[in-house]
């Protein structure tokens, strides 16, 4: 999926995990199968997950990156009564493997890709409260440090831009660069509360039709207060999205800058994935589609 992406074989875990943590040696080590982009992830045992980053960095990056992580799932855990990761271990290089990787708890339930909630109101109701959750948790003055997502929508233009370029024969591009020009210079509505951050199919789990567990939250922290409405869009068809918007009691200028979150998001998948991840692109094409066929209230 990206330039230079790493390999990591269940034999490399397996001589990683006996190395480094001599008291998982008789665990059995077993690859999950996932969609997602960012790690490598593979079992260790029935309660452990271990993840390996795949795209190549400097080894101090990768380092800062991981006890980040780690140090977010310490803050949202037990902040919500939705199961989240909990960071139990760093690994280190070795066995041909050049960076540095994490143990979590596993978390249950069957990703949103594969048990689709989009129709579940007790879903948007429970996502609804999950992202209310996260936003209570104090900032502790914190604010957005100007990473991805989050700031300011006009700060994405050249990223649209280039994947407008790049959408050329994929999708209708003259009706996104209209839906785009609408909501680019939607001004912000309050100070920056704390998000999940990525709340797409592939981090949400569900057990019969409700929000069974929310997984990658290495993201949270300080944000544009409508970042993660991008879950109603998707996740959710228009009647359970609707709901979600009423147990935010979210206003009409938020509302429609989650939607905008939501579309920068999803218009990078659809092209960069388009032959190397078809369901990550196929996400990105459906969202898109509940963003065109959902009518703007501002």
């Amino acid at each position: 999926m990206h330039e230079g992406q790493l390999a990591v074989s269940l034999r490399t875990v397996r001589e990683l995990v006996d190395a480094q943590f001599p008291q998982w040696r008789e665990l059995p080590v077993r690859r999950v199968s996932s969609h997602g982009t960012v790690n490598a992830i593979v079992r260790v045992g029935d309660r452990l997950t271990a993840r390996f980053p795949l795209q190549p960095c400097p080894l101090e990056e990768a380092w800062r990156w991981l006890e980040r992580e780690a140090e977010a799932a310490r803050e949202l855990l037990g902040r919500t009564r939705f199961p989240t990761p909990e960071p139990v271990a760093l690994g280190e290089p070795g066995a041909g493997y050049p960076l540095p990787w994490s143990v979590q708890t596993w978390v249950p339930g069957a990703v949103a890709t594969d048990q689709d909630p989009g129709d579940s109101y007790g879903f948007a109701e429970d996502l609804a409260e999950f992202v209310a959750g996260v936003r209570a948790i104090d900032t502790r003055g914190r604010t957005f440090g100007g990473q991805g997502r989050g700031g300011e929508l006009p700060a994405h233009e050249e990223w649209v831009q280039t994947c407008f370029r790049r959408s050329e024969g994929l999708l209708d591009v003259p009706a996104l660069r209209r839906i785009w020009t609408a909501m680019r210079d939607l001004p912000r509505g309050g100070p920056d509360v704390m998000n999940h951050g990525d709340l797409i199919p592939g981090n949400v789990l569900v057990s019969g039709g409700r929000l069974a567990g929310v997984l990658d939250v290495g993201g949270l922290g300080p944000a544009d207060p409508s970042l993660d409405l991008v879950g109603a869009w998707h996740l959710l068809e228009r009647g359970p999205r609707q709901a979600l918007r009423r147990a935010l009691g979210c206003d009409d200028v938020e509302w429609e800058r989650g939607r905008a979150w939501a579309f920068v998001q999803a218009l990078g998948l659809v092209w960069y994935y388009d032959r190397t991840n078809p369901a990550m692109s196929g996400m990105g094409r459906r969202t898109l589609a509940r963003i065109v066929d959902d009518p703007p209230t501002v």
